[in-house]
C-alpha cells in the first residue's frame, strides 16, 4: 500500500483503517456508511477508493492485518529450534495476546464475517485455515515425538484452543482482573495440560 500521508503524518490507509475499526466496533459494520468513515478519517471518498475498493475491502483488511501478524509470529515460533512443547506454548500464548491487543478487530470480524462478499469470505477462510494448519502441524510434531498424547486428535486440540481465542471479545475487559499475558499464560497452560501423555 502506498504510504501517502496528510498533514499529521499518518498514512492515509492507516487513518482509514483506524476510523473504520472504531466505527465498526461502535456501530456495527452494516450501520456504518462510507461517508462516516471518510469524515472520521479526514479524507475524501476518492482517497478511500484509491486504497480500498469498497467498504467490504476495509472489513477484510481489519481482520487480515491481525491474521498476517499472527501468521508471521506463528511461523517464527514454529521454525525456531526450541523444544516442541515450548514452541506450542509460546504460539498458544501469542495468539491470545495478539487477539486481546486487537480486540476491536477480532470482535468486528466475528460479528461481521458473514457480511463479506463470497470471494473475500473464501479468502479469509483460506488464510485462517493456513494458520490453523500450521498450529496443528506443531501439535502433530509433538504427538509423533511422544511429547503430546495421541489420544486426542490434533484437529480437536486446535478447535479447542481457537474456540477460546475466538470468544475473548465476548468476555475480556482491559480493566478486568487479568492482564493479556496472564490470560494467555492460563490458556496456554490449559492447552499443554490437555496434551500431556
Amino acid at each position: 500500500m502506498p504510504r501517502t500521508t496528510d498533514g499529521d503524518g499518518t498514512p492515509v490507509p492507516q487513518r482509514l483503517l483506524a476510523a473504520a475499526t472504531r466505527l465498526f466496533a461502535e456501530q456495527g459494520y452494516d450501520r456504518t456508511s462510507v461517508q462516516e468513515i471518510v469524515e472520521a478519517a479526514g479524507v475524501t471518498k476518492g482517497a478511500l477508493y484509491h486504497y480500498f475498493g469498497s467498504k467490504d475491502d476495509l472489513l477484510h483488511e481489519v481482520y487480515a492485518r491481525v491474521l498476517r501478524l499472527q501468521q508471521e509470529r506463528l511461523d517464527a515460533y514454529a521454525d525456531s529450534d526450541e523444544p516442541v512443547q515450548e514452541r506450542v506454548r509460546a504460539a498458544a500464548a501469542d495468539v491470545v495476546v495478539t487477539t486481546i491487543d486487537n480486540l476491536d478487530d477480532a470482535s468486528i470480524f466475528f460479528r461481521s464475517m458473514h457480511q463479506l462478499s463470497p470471494e473475500k469470505n473464501k479468502q479469509v477462510r483460506a488464510e485462517r485455515r493456513r494458520y490453523h494448519e500450521r498450529f496443528r502441524a506443531l501439535i502433530e510434531e509433538g504427538q509423533r515425538a511422544g511429547v503430546f498424547t495421541k489420544e486426542v486428535p490434533a484437529d480437536l486440540v486446535v478447535d479447542y484452543h481457537f474456540g477460546s481465542v475466538h470468544h475473548l471479545s465476548t468476555w475480556y475487559r482491559p480493566d478486568g482482573p487479568l492482564t493479556p499475558q496472564e490470560v494467555a499464560d492460563h490458556l496456554a497452560d490449559l492447552l499443554l495440560r490437555a496434551l500431556r501423555p
